[in-house]
């Protein structure tokens, strides 16, 4: 191995990995598909490490996304289709496409111009040319299917809001959720057929999202925070059972309820 470590020792692994002659079976097995759940775990594997504030697993988290990326680009290669180098010339591209006011003479004065230029030139590369408009595309193309359902909402929402398709007002917003939650407790009545509780159940989400983006918070962030606290919370409910020889169980609602409360007032 090369004393200075590089891009090109990573790529020399992973063409050792993949190679049919003395390579890791399980890497020759592996084809985008098969790979594609680890390239999502990793991506959440480093927003974990971001949320802990922990620098050391971030590095050793960005390492494991960087191997994905590695991976994905060797596979495309062997099918002769592109090689790692070609995804660093497109994003290099891409960025100094994308950012004229630092790498030509545009002048962006504020982050909202310099968003509004990156929308724009997104919309173009999603017409197929870098360069010009370009045939015309739908308003939500182009959003990923495989985002997690928050983020993708999110995303749906300020592309149609981009067109005027948005509330004006926050109160328009707040009357929104009430209006879906109203129709999911309608659901209640035994004889309703029980997709219309799932689709009721989806226009109240996708309206606390929308809730969520007229406030500026990040729906996927704050369910991510809320999941945490509740793990908190509830760690603290067995541990206060524990002190007095019980475990959580329905026999012992009321301590539950006791040491939840207690947990929430202490800001766990």
């Amino acid at each position: 191995m090369p004393d200075k470590t590089t891009i090109d020792e990573l790529l020399t692994i992973m063409a050792r990995l993949r190679d049919p002659a003395g390579g890791c079976p399980w890497d020759l097995a592996q084809t985008f598909s098969t790979v594609l759940p680890f390239t999502l775990e990793e991506a959440y594997e480093v927003a974990e490490a971001i949320e802990s504030g922990s620098l050391t697993d971030l590095r050793d988290e960005l390492g494991d996304l960087l191997f994905q990326v590695v991976f994905h680009a060797r596979m495309a290669q062997e099918q002769g289709a592109f090689a790692f180098p070609d995804v660093v010339r497109a994003i290099c591209d891409k960025m100094v496409r994308r950012h004229p006011h630092v790498f030509a003479d545009a002048a962006l004065a504020d982050t909202t111009a310099v968003r509004a230029h990156w929308e724009r030139e997104k919309a173009r590369e999603r017409a197929g040319d870098p360069g010009a408009v370009g045939a015309p595309v739908g308003v939500l193309a182009g959003v990923a299917q495989a985002l997690p359902a928050l983020v993708r909402a999110e995303k749906l929402q300020r592309r149609a809001a981009r067109v005027g398709f948005d509330w004006d007002a926050i109160a328009g917003v707040l009357d929104k959720v009430q209006e879906e939650l109203d129709e999911c407790r309608e659901t209640l009545a035994e004889h309703v057929d029980p997709t219309a509780r799932v689709h009721e159940i989806g226009d109240l989400l996708f309206s606390c999202v929308n809730l969520a983006r007229h406030l500026g918070v990040d729906a996927e962030q704050a369910l991510r925070a809320a999941n945490h606290r509740f793990e908190r919370r509830f760690a603290r409910i067995e541990t206060g059972l524990a002190a007095q020889g019980l475990q959580p169980g329905p026999a012992v609602r009321a301590q539950m309820e006791r040491l939840w409360e207690d947990a929430k007032a202490d800001g766990s």
